[in-house]
């Protein structure tokens, strides 16, 4: 039967039409407040173009494979996600168990023809440290999100780089990336650049009467450009303070975003990361800012005054600490234990694992300075006593004996006991690769990081490992007591 006579179309025969435009937002991204409510970034969709589209940091091609390995609440998804997609590449999913285990990771790496990747400063240095080789066979490494020890650097270079190592900066504000450095050989500098603006960039270092600055001289981070967040949402006061446009000539009118990071122009025209203005900290790729978590404390009921610094006492391990004046004047060690126990779980319950203090000092005073502020470098260092136990019970067998002197040397601790909860003690993901590490050397035995979660005490970790040499090894007790520790490079 014929139907051509039977479905004529009727509707109308012109486009139709279309208010999307590239000044569209793509999404809302949540980053640290100040007053201990999170900002809401506004980015469009041309700020995601201008990130991963005809850019000048890297070229993403069809035959890419690119690894989606960060948390999809922290803005490096966008170069992963919208990196592989945009270009037409392949995306593969590593899951966060892989991404803190170096050697499984690298692995992974390998095994799916990975050619790109991006990682935070923090967990670039760690697996550099344990598995330098692990990015021998990239395209493309990133990594950024805090400063770099410069000896990885050189690790990695010594022992096979990707073919492009590239050091990214930018804030969330400037959609993801804002400058790039390709690292070719180590810098005679002390500290690795954070290089030049990516395509459709602008950045500025500006002193306080907002007037570029000469090479060499320090000045603060001002960025504009096409990848500017459209502003923070429903924050007028937030959007005047760091959103402006600014006329640098009667022709030019650019509109800027105030980082608080301080730098200065390198001689060959990289620019030098040199610290933040204000008292906000990146831990672990997480950017922190101190006076939200002290907000968040200053709401119990028993603290009178409270602030909060980035301690590291182990180079590359920051930590928060936290300093508490009280209501209730003299109080003894136990109940010393017990209020920074009560403030711990008073955390958990409204800020996420990253921002949770390592340590609690309890001070009858704030040291001040002459001008009466808070004289952060008089704040005393938190000793064994602000991590102590009460139930601290001392290693009974050589594996507890052991195992406690490799969790003491990671977590910084003179003493640890068999019921001591690693993760308690101020233990984190990456230190938890550091852990299973020594673990392996120590051992001779290959531990999953997701094993250290279902056994986090010295104890249970302990019965564990007896279990291998049991049942893998056909070892006995007796026999783990030989074994000859081998020390590996912290």
């Amino acid at each position: 039967m014929n139907f051509n006579n039977h479905h004529k179309t009727t509707g109308r025969a012109d486009n139709l039409k279309s208010d999307s435009n590239s000044d569209n937002l793509a999404y809302i991204i949540y980053t640290s407040g100040s007053t201990g409510k999170p900002k809401g970034v506004a980015v469009p969709h041309k700020a995601v173009n201008r990130l991963l589209c005809n850019t000048n940091y890297i070229k993403l091609l069809p035959s890419d494979k690119v690894a989606q390995a960060s948390n999809v609440s922290f803005d490096a998804a966008t170069f992963e996600i919208w990196g592989a997609l945009l270009n037409g590449a392949q995306l593969v999913g590593i899951s966060k168990d892989v991404t803190i285990s170096p050697h499984e990771l690298a692995l992974q790496l390998r095994e799916k023809g990975i050619k790109i990747l991006f990682l935070t400063t923090a967990l670039f240095q760690q697996i550099v440290r344990d598995v330098p080789q692990a990015f021998a066979t990239l395209k493309y490494l990133l990594f950024g999100g805090e400063t770099v020890d410069n000896r990885w650097i050189k690790k990695i270079i010594q022992s096979g780089a990707p073919k492009h190592l590239i050091h990214v900066y930018g804030p969330t504000e400037n959609t993801t990336f804002s400058s790039y450095y390709c690292v070719e050989e180590l810098p005679s500098a002390t500290s690795l650049p954070i290089g030049m603006p990516i395509t459709n960039t602008q950045i500025y270092i500006l002193d306080a009467h907002f007037q570029p600055v000469p090479i060499g001289v320090t000045g603060e981070l001002y960025m504009g450009g096409e990848g500017l967040a459209r502003e923070y949402l429903n924050r007028t006061e937030l959007n005047a303070e760091h959103f402006s446009t600014h006329t640098f000539s009667n022709k030019l009118k650019t509109r800027l975003y105030k980082t608080g990071d301080l730098a200065r122009y390198l001689p060959d025209g990289n620019i030098e990361f040199l610290g933040r203005i204000d008292n906000q900290v990146k831990i672990r790729g997480f950017r922190i800012e101190l006076s939200e978590i002290e907000a968040v404390l200053s709401q119990h009921p028993a603290v009178k005054e409270t602030i909060v610094i980035a301690g590291e006492d182990v180079p590359d391990d920051k930590y928060l600490v936290a300093y508490v004046v009280q209501n209730q004047e003299q109080i003894t060690m136990q109940e010393v234990q017990s209020f920074a126990s009560l403030l711990r779980q008073f955390l958990k319950e409204k800020l996420p694992e990253y921002m949770m203090p390592r340590a609690y000092v309890i001070l009858e005073y704030l040291p001040l300075t002459p001008n009466g502020k808070v004289d952060r470098r008089a704040l005393p260092m938190p000793d064994t006593i602000s991590f102590h136990n009460q139930d601290y019970v001392a290693p009974r067998s050589q594996v507890e004996k052991l195992l406690a002197q490799i969790w003491a040397k990671v977590l910084g601790k003179e003493q640890v006991g068999v019921h001591d909860n690693f993760f308690e003690l101020g233990g984190h993901s990456l230190l938890a690769t550091q852990l299973t590490s020594r673990i392996r050397d120590t051992f001779q035995i290959d531990l999953p990081v997701r094993n250290l979660f279902e056994a986090p005490t010295v104890e249970q970790l302990s019965r564990y490992i007896d279990t291998i040499y049991w049942t893998v090894k056909g070892m006995d007790k007796t026999e783990t007591t030989e074994i000859q520790r081998e020390e590996v490079e912290f």
